[in-house]
């Protein structure tokens, strides 16, 4: 898939991994990974950035955690992040519904394909 299939998605695709419960930078990478069966992967030069904008505009909060002698940051999600994911959610049913309706007219209405 291409790469800037994501744009416009990557903040709703960090929020919902990170919707069970915390993780490190690259276990989301993982998970998105995993979850979309390969065919999205993102790059640390792609996520981090996100990662750290959506700390700053609270929807993410993150912590310092020890692994043996390794340190890394783990992000989790915030009431307000929480709020976001529903509103991302929403929002990605009423788009892939209106392609769907263009892109597949035979299909009933509010189903895409």
């Amino acid at each position: 898939m291409r790469q800037d299939a994501v744009r416009g998605h990557l903040d709703g695709l960090l929020l919902a991994v990170l919707e069970q419960g915390p993780l490190h930078g690259y276990a989301i990478i993982t998970a998105v990974q995993e979850r979309s069966a390969g065919a999205l992967e993102l790059r640390t030069g792609t996520i981090y950035p996100a990662l750290n904008r959506l700390e700053r505009v609270g929807l993410l909060r993150s912590s310092w955690q020890s692994v043996g002698e390794r340190r890394r940051r783990c992000y989790e999600l915030t009431e307000a992040g929480q709020r976001t994911l529903a509103g991302e959610r929403t929002a990605w049913i009423e788009f892939t519904t209106a392609i769907g309706s263009v892109l597949n007219p035979a299909a009933p209405p509010g189903f895409a394909t």
